[in-house]
């Protein structure tokens, strides 16, 4: 897990409260959560979340989908919709706004956090087709990254678990993890995600 910042839009504030709970327990950092869609906006303006939990009916004129459509044009990260509905009209005003997840109440703490995953790694994949090489990600940095960094940052691209990066580069789990620091640190992020965007410059 690498701490992957989430944003929660839930009018309910018990359901907002567990939600926030859980996700906390399976390792995600919870930065922000609002009742409203024009609060949701709000503060969405000076955060830089990972990720969004999108509530689609709350209280208010506008919906969790108004949101949705205001992340696709100004901020483009990945979004989940949270709802009790399933029907076909919910359906067809949701699918344009391409939505990385729809989960329906009530959920589980699986369902939250296979949803999440999916999400993260479907929009790394999407945000760009070809990776860029060491020496193009070098002149982005005033402390450069070595080979081995640079292989552990092409590995978070691709989506590996911290066994998987283990396996495929010959190294324990606890040394995945050190020089995932150090890669964090002279890029300047917090979360694999970010790590990500900053070298796509996205």
């Amino acid at each position: 897990m690498a701490n992957e910042r989430i944003f929660i839009l839930e009018d309910e504030a018990l359901i907002a409260e567990e939600i926030a709970s859980t996700l906390e327990i399976l390792g995600y950092q919870v930065i922000g959560r609002a009742r409203s869609a024009d609060a949701a906006l709000d503060k969405l303006a000076s955060l830089q979340p990972d990720l969004a939990l999108l509530d689609i009916n709350v209280k208010g004129v506008m919906t969790g989908i108004d949101v949705a459509k205001v992340i696709l044009k100004k901020y483009q990260f990945p979004f989940i919709y949270l709802t009790s509905y399933s029907d076909q009209k919910t359906l067809e005003q949701v699918k344009p706004t391409m939505p990385y997840g729809y989960i329906v109440k009530p959920f589980t703490d699986k369902d939250l956090k296979s949803n999440i995953e999916l999400a993260l790694f479907k929009y790394a994949q999407d945000a760009a087709p070809m990776f860029p090489s060491i020496d193009a990600v070098n002149e982005k940095l005033i402390s450069q990254i070595n080979t081995r960094e640079y292989e552990i940052l092409e590995s978070l691209f691709e989506g590996l678990t911290y066994n998987e990066i283990s396996a495929k580069l010959f190294i324990s789990i606890n040394t995945v993890k050190s020089y995932q620091k150090n890669l964090f640190s002279k890029l300047g992020a917090k979360s694999r995600s970010e790590a990500v965007r900053l070298v796509l410059g996205k």
